[in-house]
């Protein structure tokens, strides 16, 4: 029997998607009235803030209450984990007051620059946050997206290992945004590499022909699970430089390019218990405008999608906090 199909979009609160008026009601105009929204549209969302910031307790049990059951959170890994220099001023105030003397003065670190009892911390504080969505059965992957200076060699692999390790009952999922990764040489060790360690492989959809792009490869490296990542095919901005992920990941999907994924996606059903398609782009509505063109064209091949469910009533929570920016 094939896996279930989920779709969703990366962050429900991207600036342009709120202002565009394209998507949330008129009077969705708190954090908590969007996501029992999106809850209503879409059974899959990936949390985007939780790269920027690590996640609280707080704002975990807030998404559980706001969602209904069976709704899934993807979130995104925490950029300290996964090489990105880190912001010291986005750390939380407890960490901040014990920096290590080696990041004091300093705008941003590295986990390379940390201590390893400071990066233990961190990751504690990240894996504790989440035990609410855990708990409530609303976790899905931590998604490792990592940038295109990190390359296949000894130290990553074992870096890969120490992650599956940190992670304890989680999951854990890995992007790649070098394309020496996935080349001829190195293609099948990475996808064994993944598979012994029991992380996902994301699969791609992105712009083709740079340094950074990772072919369209459909491939499971555990039973559990499979996931895509569709980026759109812009490639003016795909590696530039811009001030926002709207400007970098602009694009609404033609069904001529969803058509080419949908026989990869039932073939990766085949073989997981559970497929995430992630529609990463951002400006106005495309996030869920291309989700919803994904699940037309799975629909006319035959391929079922799980659906969403209504959320219950609005409860009277306080309102989310943390960063919202976006990346990537």
């Amino acid at each position: 029997m094939p896996g279930r199909i989920l779709i969703g979009t990366a962050s429900w609160t991207d600036k342009p998607l709120i202002e565009s008026g394209r998507f949330y009601p008129p009077e969705a105009k708190t954090p908590e009235a969007r996501l029992r929204h999106y809850a209503t549209q879409f059974p899959l969302v990936e949390v985007d803030s939780t790269y920027y910031g690590l996640p609280t307790v707080e704002n975990a049990e807030r998404w559980v209450e706001r969602t209904p059951p069976g709704f899934v959170f993807d979130v995104k890994a925490y950029s300290l984990f996964t090489e990105h220099p880190t912001p010291v001023a986005r750390l939380p105030k407890a960490l901040q007051a014990i920096l290590p003397a080696g990041i004091v003065g300093k705008r941003s670190f590295s986990r390379e620059d940390a201590p390893g009892e400071f990066v233990d911390l961190c990751w504690s504080t990240f894996n504790d946050a989440l035990l609410p969505l855990h708990d409530a059965g609303r976790l899905g992957a931590i998604v490792f997206q990592f940038p295109k200076w990190v390359y296949p060699s000894r130290y990553t692999h074992h870096y890969l290992e120490e992650i599956r390790e940190r992670l304890g009952t989680y999951r854990g999922a890995v992007e790649f945004r070098q394309a020496r990764w996935l080349d001829a040489e190195h293609q099948e060790e990475t996808l064994a590499l993944l598979g012994d360690l029991e992380l996902t492989y994301i699969c791609v959809d992105e712009p083709q022909g740079f340094p950074s792009s990772i072919p369209p490869v459909a491939a499971v490296t555990t039973p559990g699970l499979a996931y895509v990542r569709f980026h759109g095919r812009n490639a003016e901005t795909w590696e530039k430089r811009t001030e926002t992920s709207s400007e970098r990941f602009d694009y609404y999907y033609p069904p001529s390019e969803l058509e080419e994924w949908a026989s990869k996606v039932a073939d990766l059903a085949m073989d997981a218990d559970e497929v995430h398609l992630i529609m990463n782009t951002n400006n106005y509505d495309q996030g869920p405008e291309n989700g919803r063109r994904l699940e037309r064209v799975l629909h006319d091949r035959g391929i079922e999608v799980v659906h969403s469910v209504p959320v219950a009533a609005p409860a009277s929570t306080p309102e989310d906090t943390g960063p919202q920016g976006k990346l990537f």
